[in-house]
């Protein structure tokens, strides 16, 4: 079993492979919850929620946790490489499919293939950061990589540009050992972010955190917090892509990560799931910096996403992370992010969306248009 498992995820697309005992270390537990009574998850409440320290409350019989990674590092620039004040940031991770129904699937067929190793007596449940889980803590137990100063997990040799997944189970496997912390005296991430969401090494705090507000917030976005949000409408990358251990990170050719098209047309989607387009992003992929023929995901221009339809918002983001904060709040972070550009240009868009029925759309597009150079 040792060696079947790496073998048999390694066979079904994942880059790494570990296992993790059904208890989480004490300092874990503590430091998690220290974090919750700082106030630092905002308006998260689901984190709060007591199965996150509790493994035996998911299934009664753990005692075991099979951790893998999906490198979704795609060979395209950083954020920090990007600067065209026509253009907006979304997160890499979010570019191509929802990650949880792509590793989800395959975790189902490694679980499958693991009953019909052991026999019927296996229970099992499968977790993609979908459930009450300290995923990056059970990872570290894992011996898949350790949580660094921005708080995300970071492999020797894959950096952090990866994805999470678990299996829990009543097998009683034989775990690894806890990755050694790495990141030494750097601070690249603390210095790098604008917003200061890294209050400390290993401390993030999410009221401070461009992701949170473009992505798990539902109402408005605090005044103070616009102007330092940049052009991210979709999370930030900023501190993963300042890590020295991502700067030789190995990228993938998954075609389910790669940049989607933004073209509202030809949409359709194949058996696998992927589009038509994000098969031929793949293939795109192989250069370099691949310079994609229509607009796509990756440092998509504004005015194209400000000017999408609902209907249309809901197709191209078919099976997309990017739906998350929904239309409404999808049009509020293009605003913003358009009134950070400080382009004229966009204008007769943003005076458009103040006119928007949606309180929360015309408030920051109106916000907008105040940080645009006058007129006269």
């Amino acid at each position: 079993m040792k060696n079947w498992l790496p073998d048999a995820a390694a066979r079904l697309g994942f880059d790494l492979c570990g296992i993790a005992p059904a208890a989480l270390d004490p300092r874990n537990r503590q430091q998690y919850l220290w974090w919750l009574e700082q106030g630092f998850h905002g308006k998260m409440g689901y984190m709060e929620r007591f199965e996150r320290q509790d493994i035996h409350a998911l299934l009664p019989s753990v005692r075991s946790v099979i951790c893998v990674a999906m490198n979704y590092n795609t060979p395209h620039p950083l954020s920090t490489e990007c600067s065209d004040p026509a253009r907006g940031w979304i997160a890499r991770y979010a570019w191509g499919d929802d990650y949880h129904e792509v590793m989800r699937e395959r975790l189902e067929k490694l679980a499958e293939e693991l009953r019909g190793e052991v026999g019927g007596s296996l229970e099992a449940r499968i977790y993609v950061d979908t459930g009450p889980l300290l995923e990056r803590a059970i990872a570290w137990r894992a011996g898949l990589g350790w949580i660094a100063k921005n708080t995300c997990l970071i492999n020797e040799g894959m950096g952090s540009w990866y994805l999470l997944g678990e299996v829990l189970s009543n097998l009683e496997l034989e775990p690894g050992l806890p990755s050694p912390d790495r990141c030494g005296t750097c601070t690249r991430c603390l210095e790098a972010c604008p917003t200061g969401a890294i209050r400390e090494p290993y401390v993030l705090d999410a009221t401070r955190c461009i992701s949170y507000y473009t992505i798990e917030l539902k109402g408005a976005i605090p005044e103070p917090m616009r102007p330092q949000m940049g052009r991210h409408v979709f999370g930030c990358d900023i501190c993963q892509d300042v890590c020295p251990w991502n700067t030789a990170a190995p990228t993938t050719l998954e075609s389910a990560f790669q940049p989607r098209s933004l073209e509202v047309a030809n949409q359709s989607r194949d058996c696998e799931g992927a589009t038509t387009e994000t098969g031929n992003a793949a293939k795109a992929a192989e250069q370099d910096h691949p310079q994609p023929t229509s607009p796509t995901a990756f440092n998509p221009p504004l005015e194209i996403l400000a000017e999408l339809s609902e209907e249309q918002f809901q197709r191209v983001f078919q099976q997309s992370p990017i739906r998350r904060p929904k239309y409404r709040g999808f049009l509020r972070n293009v605003a913003v992010a358009m009134g950070n550009s400080r382009d004229p240009k966009f204008r007769p868009i943003l005076e458009r969306l103040a006119a928007h029925p949606d309180p929360l759309v015309s408030e920051h597009a109106r916000w907008a248009v105040s940080q645009l150079p006058s007129s006269t």
